[in-house]
């Protein structure tokens, strides 16, 4: 399975992990619409752990074949339970957005990183 793992130590703070996972997922630069979030050197960014998975009422969370979690938006009722519950608080919200939104790893925070902060794990 591919993840994102995080060496906090490493992060400057710069943002372009924001800016990038924005851009790629709602086609525009916006800090609070991206699936990852740095603050003080704390990166929040889902480790794809599945709490979410369990705690939707209506089965709009799953693991795709590669074991992402997903969000199926046509089923998604918005409740907003999985942001509350994610341990990573990694499943996120936006005031222009009927339902959350999380991390995919589709990896383009790992590729902008200037210092490898954020890279693709492969975990089985």
């Amino acid at each position: 399975m591919k993840l994102l793992a995080k060496d906090e130590s490493l992060c400057i703070g710069c943002g372009e992990c924001e800016a990038v996972c924005s851009k790629t997922y709602f086609k525009e630069i916006s800090p609070e619409k991206s699936c990852i979030r740095v603050g003080d050197q704390k990166i929040q960014v889902c480790t794809q752990c599945g709490e979410c998975i369990d705690v939707c009422s209506v089965a709009a969370i799953s693991r795709d074949k590669n074991g992402v979690v997903r969000i199926n938006k046509k089923l998604c009722v918005g409740c907003f339970m999985c942001v509350g519950f994610c341990p990573e608080l990694a499943m996120k919200m936006h005031g222009d957005l009927l339902e959350p939104f999380k991390c995919i790893a589709c990896g383009q925070c790992a590729k902008i990183c200037p210092t490898h902060a954020i890279h693709i794990s492969e975990e089985a």
